[in-house]
C-alpha cells in the first residue's frame, strides 16, 4: 500500500471537488462530503486507495450502477482514476438522515415502515432487472429526506469491494438476489420492533428468538398489523408459507396493499428527538386548540333524578317538526328540488352522452381491432434545458411519403444520453381515449433501449413531464423493426415513446430516430 499521507478535509481532487466532511468509512473505502466547485453545490465522494487491488471492480461498479435510473439511487455524476492516489466515485449528495437513527430512537409506525420497505424494495426489484445487486442492505444504506423521501446508498459497494480475482457466475447472482430479499424482510422486521434479525447491525441489538427459531413481529412489540407482521414472516421464514415472498417486485406489490381498512391499528411513534416528525408519520399534525378542560368539572345528576329519555319515533317527529318551522320548509323544498332535476338531468345526460359520446362506452371483447388515428405528435424533453428535442421534423413520424423521422440530438461519448437525461422522446396525441392493444415502431439503427409510458385515461392535457405517467412496457436493445404488446384493457389519449438508450452513428456519438409509428386498438 502507499504510504502517502491520507486525505484530509480541504484537499481538492481533479482541482474541483474540495473535501468537506468524512461520512463514513468501512471496507477500506471512506465517504466524504465534497464541494463542487465548478457547479457550487455538495456531492458524495467516494475514495479508495489506487493501489488496492480491488480498484478496477470499484470503478467498475460504479460504472455499471448507472444502468439503474431509479431515481431513488445516488446517482454516479464522475469517476477519477488514480487521481492524487485514490480512486474516485462523485455521487449525487442527499441532506437526510440514516434509518438506523430514526430506529435508534423508536420503532416505526406500520403504515410509515410498510410505505418504507416498499419504496426500497421496488429500486432494489429495478436494480435486479439490469443484473446489480446491492448485497449490504441494512438501515445505514437507507435515508430519509426531510420531506420523507426515501433514498438509498451503496448499490453495488459489497461486490465493488470483494477480492480483485472473484467472478460472479450465475448462481452467484441467484444467490446475491435471494440476499438482498432477505434483507428486505429484515429491513421491514427492523422498522417494525427496531431489533435486526440475526445479530447486533448499524446500532441495533439482536432480534429475539424461541428455541433457534426467530419471534414474528407481533410476538415483540404490540400493535404491528397482523398483515404487515404476515409479510415479514412470508420473507424471513418461506419455509412456513405455501405463498412466500421471494423477489423484490412481490414484497413492494405486498407491502403497496397491506394495511387497507385498518387504519385505526396505525400506531404513533414511540420517539420524540426527531429533527422532523415527517420523517415518521404520513398524517399531518393536529394540534389542540380551544381552552383547557375545567379543573372540576361539574358532577352528573343521578340517574333516578334525570327525565325519561324520548323515544325514537319522538325524536323522528320532533326533527321533522323542526325542518318545518320559518324559512327551514323553503329550504328544504328546495332542496329536495334540486335533487329530483339533477338526478333527472344526469340520467338523461348519461343515455346521451353512453350513446355516441364516449367512444369507450360501446366497446366489447368483440371490437375489432384496428390503426388509431394519431392527432398529433410532439417532442418530449422534460429533462432539458429548453425542453425541447428538434419539435419541427416530429411531423415526419406521420408522413408516409417522408425517408427520414424525429431525430434525437446527437449525444457524446455515452450511449445513455450522454448521462445527462433519463431519457427523450416523442408524445403521440390520440384525439381522445382509445383502448391501444399494440404499438409498432420502425426505428434508425440498432440497438435501442425504450420504454412506453402512457397517461392515466382522466389526463386531457399534453404531458410535459413524467409525473404522472405509467410504464406500460420496456425494451431492451431494440432492432430497426419493433411491436410491442400492451397491457390488456389499457385506455389512454397520450402515448410517450419514452428512449432511454441510442445507437452509435460514429465514433464516440450517438443518436436515435423513430422514423413511423403505427397504434393499434379499439
Amino acid at each position: 500500500m502507499s504510504d502517502r499521507r491520507p486525505h484530509v478535509s480541504g484537499d481538492v481532487l481533479a482541482s474541483r471537488y474540495e473535501l468537506a466532511d468524512l461520512v463514513s468509512e468501512s471496507l477500506g473505502a471512506s465517504n466524504w462530503r465534497a464541494i463542487d466547485r465548478v457547479l457550487h453545490r455538495n456531492v458524495r465522494v467516494e475514495l479508495l486507495p489506487a493501489d488496492d487491488p480491488r480498484g478496477e471492480n470499484f470503478l467498475q461498479a460504479a460504472k455499471s450502477s448507472t444502468t439503474v435510473t431509479d431515481h431513488r439511487f445516488l446517482r454516479v455524476l464522475d469517476l477519477l482514476r488514480d487521481e492524487d492516489g485514490v480512486h474516485v466515485v462523485v455521487r449525487e449528495w442527499a441532506r437526510a438522515m440514516p434509518l438506523s437513527r430514526l430506529l435508534a430512537q423508536s420503532p416505526l409506525p406500520n403504515r410509515r415502515a410498510a410505505a418504507i420497505v416498499a419504496e426500497v424494495a421496488e429500486s432494489i426489484a429495478h436494480a435486479h432487472e439490469r443484473g446489480l445487486v446491492h448485497r449490504r442492505l441494512t438501515p445505514n444504506q437507507v435515508l430519509l429526506k426531510e420531506s420523507g423521501a426515501v433514498r438509498i446508498v451503496g448499490l453495488g459497494v459489497a461486490t465493488a469491494l470483494a477480492p480483485a480475482d472473484h467472478q460472479d457466475s450465475e448462481e452467484d447472482l441467484a444467490a446475491y438476489r435471494a440476499a438482498d430479499v432477505a434483507a428486505l424482510g429484515k429491513l421491514l422486521y427492523a422498522c417494525l420492533v427496531s431489533r435486526w434479525p440475526g445479530g447486533h447491525v448499524d446500532g441495533l441489538r439482536a432480534a429475539p428468538t424461541e428455541h433457534g427459531h426467530l419471534l414474528r413481529p407481533r410476538q415483540v412489540r404490540a400493535g404491528v398489523l397482523a398483515d404487515v407482521d404476515e409479510i415479514c414472516d412470508r420473507i424471513l421464514e418461506p419455509q412456513r408459507h405455501r405463498d412466500p415472498l421471494t423477489t423484490a417486485a412481490d414484497i413492494a406489490y405486498a407491502l403497496r396493499d397491506a394495511g387497507h381498512g385498518e387504519e385505526f391499528l396505525f400506531d404513533e411513534p414511540l420517539g420524540h428527538d426527531v429533527t422532523s416528525p415527517d420523517l415518521l408519520r404520513l398524517d399531518p399534525v393536529v394540534e389542540p386548540s380551544g381552552p383547557p378542560p375545567g379543573l372540576e368539572p361539574p358532577r352528573r345528576r343521578p340517574k333516578a333524578f334525570e327525565p325519561k329519555p324520548p323515544t325514537r319515533v319522538e325524536r323522528l317527529r320532533e326533527r321533522l317538526a323542526s325542518l318545518t318551522r320559518g324559512d327551514r320548509a323553503l329550504i328544504v323544498a328546495a332542496l329536495v328540488t334540486a335533487i329530483v332535476l339533477s338526478g333527472v338531468m344526469a340520467f338523461l345526460i348519461g343515455r346521451e352522452f353512453g350513446r355516441e359520446g364516449d367512444p369507450l362506452s360501446q366497446l366489447s371483447p368483440d371490437t375489432p381491432v384496428r390503426v388509431l388515428p394519431i392527432d398529433r405528435v410532439v417532442d418530449f424533453d422534460p429533462q432539458g434545458e429548453d425542453g425541447q428535442e428538434n419539435p419541427e421534423t416530429t411531423e415526419a413520424i406521420l408522413d408516409p411519403e417522408s425517408t427520414e423521422g424525429w431525430r434525437t440530438s446527437t449525444y457524446l461519448n455515452r450511449a445513455d444520453l450522454g448521462g445527462l437525461k433519463d431519457g427523450v422522446g416523442v408524445v403521440l396525441d390520440l384525439g381522445v381515449v382509445r383502448e391501444v392493444e399494440q404499438v409498432r415502431l420502425r426505428l434508425a439503427g440498432a440497438p435501442t433501449d425504450l420504454a412506453i409510458l402512457t397517461a392515466p385515461s382522466s389526463v386531457a392535457s399534453m404531458p410535459e413531464d413524467l409525473d404522472g405517467l405509467r410504464e406500460a412496457a420496456t425494451l431492451q436493445r431494440a432492432g430497426e423493426d419493433v411491436s410491442i404488446v400492451m397491457p390488456r384493457g389499457l385506455r389512454t389519449r397520450f402515448v410517450v415513446v419514452w428512449l432511454t438508450s441510442l445507437p452509435q452513428i460514429d465514433e464516440g456519438q450517438y443518436r436515435g430516430e423513430i422514423q413511423r409509428v403505427t397504434i393499434r386498438g379499439r
